[in-house]
């Protein structure tokens, strides 16, 4: 595992750049995920514009306006917290490089920094404010078209998307959480995927109104874009070991070299030499997923049973012969679901991707990418560790009842969305004729 990138460039190429540290595998990940479906998204909103499917829009921006004290206010706050956190983090990196998110919820950072940014931003400001009066207030007319909010449809999406990740983690992982509710929220680790769709889906439902966009086209442009950077994003679990695995493929073992080897004795004897391990995740009541699953000739081993050495949470034992902040390995190894969705995903795009022009009733494409999320989670969840709820006469976990909640609503908007289709256009047209009335 590389759990940030000083660890990469040192296991690849023995280059020791400690200040890479902070750079962690799983936010870069995050941040090509980001960049994927960005270009993606991209590419669906010109060719619905080119189909005249999603119009543009004129608005008049501001180029010079006069700077209030606000202005400066804003810059000076600005200025010192990224100085002082931001800055501060990669001069202190020694002590933000266990966890960088916490690092900047604490009240640590560096002064001087936080006071010359503040400066400079401050200076800045006042330069703006020199050339308004100078030169006066400065009015543009420029088209916006949607692609052009491509950026702040990304910055939309990432804080409801994180926000939403967090809350619906905290559900999942409930007793974690009421453990220390404060650490859970802030730490950088723990991110339910569903959450921030259905949190990242409200806040751009909400955009789109304000902006005057068709969400519904919206939808259907970021159908392809959604499912390959959560492909991407589970990449970035497997590179890092975040937690995120399966349960125990019960075949093998880890030996005392780290390796994965085959399993010589029965699953509840391992479990009874490794119970240190097992009964920090699972209660002793309770019986331990597992399946055993032998790889065939043709497959790697580690494509089904993945022991995780130095993964960024340091879950399991001590790693044989290492020496820093990762040294753990599961003595028992999981099978590597992250590996798995990553390529479901892949194929989810292609097959999102080729059909995309196939339709032209507004959310159809959108419809068929939530039946294809929900059957691809369901049936990961299969073999994922994850908490359930007791209902009597069955234990789903959390992402199994979203899976088929979503499921079932992509088939139902399939259905009916030629019929959603007529409404809007109906009410539409009711509403600009009223419009004309008045």
């Amino acid at each position: 595992m590389y759990p940030d990138f000083y660890h990469l460039l040192k296991e690849l190429f023995g280059i020791e750049i400690p200040v890479l540290g902070l750079l962690k595998s799983f936010g870069f990940m995050v941040a090509m995920a980001f960049l994927a479906a960005g270009i993606v998204l991209t590419k669906e909103l010109k060719r619905k514009e080119d189909l005249g499917l999603l119009p543009f829009t004129i608005e008049d921006l501001i180029i010079r306006k006069k700077v209030q004290w606000t202005d400066y206010l804003i810059s000076g706050v600005l200025g010192f917290g990224i100085g002082y956190k931001v800055i501060g983090m990669f001069l202190n990196y020694k002590e933000a490089m266990a966890d960088p998110l916490s690092y900047l919820t604490t009240s640590n950072g560096h002064l001087m920094s936080g006071i010359l940014l503040a400066l400079a931003l401050l200076g800045w400001k006042a330069y703006e404010d020199y050339q308004q009066r100078k030169f006066g207030t400065e009015h543009k007319k420029v088209k916006m078209f949607p692609r052009h909010r491509v950026g702040d449809i990304a910055v939309i999406a990432a804080i409801g998307g994180f926000a939403g990740a967090k809350i619906f983690n905290a559900f999942e992982t409930w007793d974690q959480f009421i453990k220390d509710p404060l650490a859970s929220l802030l730490s950088s680790s723990g991110l339910t995927f569903y959450g921030g769709l259905i949190v990242a889906t409200v806040a751009l439902w909400y955009y789109s109104r304000k902006i005057k966009m068709d969400f519904r086209h919206l939808c259907d442009a970021a159908a392809p874009a959604l499912i390959l950077a959560y492909g991407i994003g589970r990449l970035g679990c497997q590179i890092s070991g975040d937690g995120d695995w399966g349960i125990y493929n019960s075949a093998y073992i880890t030996n005392e070299q780290g390796k994965v080897v085959q399993n010589t004795k029965s699953f509840s004897e391992q479990v009874a030499i490794h119970h240190e391990h097992v009964y920090r995740q699972f209660d002793p009541k309770d019986e331990i997923p597992h399946k055993s699953f032998q790889a065939p000739e043709w497959l790697p081993v580690w494509m089904v049973a993945y022991n995780y050495p130095n993964n960024v949470n340091n879950v399991g034992e001590p790693l044989a012969a290492c020496k820093g902040e990762y040294c753990s390995v599961l003595p028992l190894p999981v099978f590597p679901t992250p590996i798995y969705e990553f390529f479901m995903g892949l194929i989810i795009f292609g097959i999102l991707w080729r059909i995309r022009k196939r339709w032209q009733t507004p959310l159809s494409m959108f419809s068929v990418y939530l039946i294809f999320n929900g059957i691809e989670r369901f049936l990961i969840e299969q073999i994922r560790v994850n908490y359930k709820y007791d209902w009597g006469f069955m234990q789903p976990t959390q992402a199994e009842i979203i899976a088929v909640a979503i499921m079932t609503a992509g088939i139902l908007l399939f259905v009916f969305r030629k019929q959603i289709d007529r409404f809007i256009h109906v009410d539409k047209s009711k509403e600009a004729l009223d419009s004309s009335e008045s």
